[in-house]
């Protein structure tokens, strides 16, 4: 009796939990809307920061190609004066906002190498990673050095270009990047050479690269291509004298 009892209870209950697990089948197909509920996702700081980077580029591709249907508009509206017009062109170039051409010199700066970091557990950290204090000074060397245009990861660099460390990575325009951190600057090759030489900064430097192996490299350049700089040219911290401050909804790094 007891057998044919539960025989029973186990035919009336399995409809019911076959039910109860079909609406749960449905449930879940309904959510995920054919993808999957648990997707992969990239959490390491080198993804992030590359994703981080990828959209910044398209973002600054996507500003640039703008930028440029308006000035073509603002062509079409009619023919600028000569003299205005190389006047312009000139401070362009030196403002950064004309891609540039010539000789010059290319700096790389990396971290020490993880087998170094793993030996020497008992070391400061910060000593064997670059930090934004060392892209400054190589950055301001050649600037010493009568640079005519500097570009750090192939970004160009202006007049408001801030650097600075946030983590382990270094944030230019905003955007975070990992090393190798590549300097290029265009000018006299010689004079950027003995400008860096002459730094006091990068003496101290070279103490940590013969120890602790962090990556100094400079190599000659014979052909240099330099992007304009495509960001935003406002002014988020900085101000003119004599010109009333103006709140700015510019995402670039504030300047130096």
């Amino acid at each position: 009796m007891s057998r044919l009892r539960r025989l029973s209870l186990w035919r009336a209950g399995a409809p019911v939990a076959l039910l109860c697990a079909g609406l749960l089948f449905a449930t879940s197909a309904t959510n995920a809307r054919g993808t999957d509920l648990r997707p992969s996702r990239n959490t390491t700081l080198a993804g992030l920061v590359e994703e981080q980077s990828r959209r910044s580029a398209a973002l600054t591709r996507q500003h640039a190609a703008l930028s440029g249907d308006i000035e073509k508009l603002q062509a079409q509206q009619g023919s600028m004066e000569p003299k205005l017009a190389k006047q312009l062109k000139d401070l362009s170039v030196a403002v950064g906002t004309t891609p540039v051409t010539g000789p010059g010199l290319t700096v790389t700066l990396k971290d020490a190498p993880p087998e170094v970091v793993r030996d020497n557990p008992d070391v400061d950290a910060d000593w064997l990673v670059i930090h934004q204090q060392d892209i400054q000074a190589v950055v301001n060397a050649l600037w010493e050095g009568g640079a005519d245009a500097i570009s750090i990861q192939n970004h160009r660099v202006i007049s408001t270009t801030g650097i600075k460390c946030v983590g382990n990575s270094v944030v230019l325009h905003g955007v975070p990047y990992l090393p190798p951190y590549k300097i290029t600057a265009i000018g006299d090759r010689r004079k950027l050479q003995q400008a860096l030489d002459d730094s006091q900064y990068i003496e101290n430097l070279q103490d940590y690269v013969v120890k602790f192996q962090l990556g100094y490299e400079v190599k000659n350049e014979t052909a240099i291509a330099m992007p304009a700089y495509e960001g935003t040219l406002d002014l988020q911290s900085a101000t003119v004298p004599g010109f009333e401050r103006t709140p700015s909804v510019s995402p670039s790094t504030s300047g130096r």
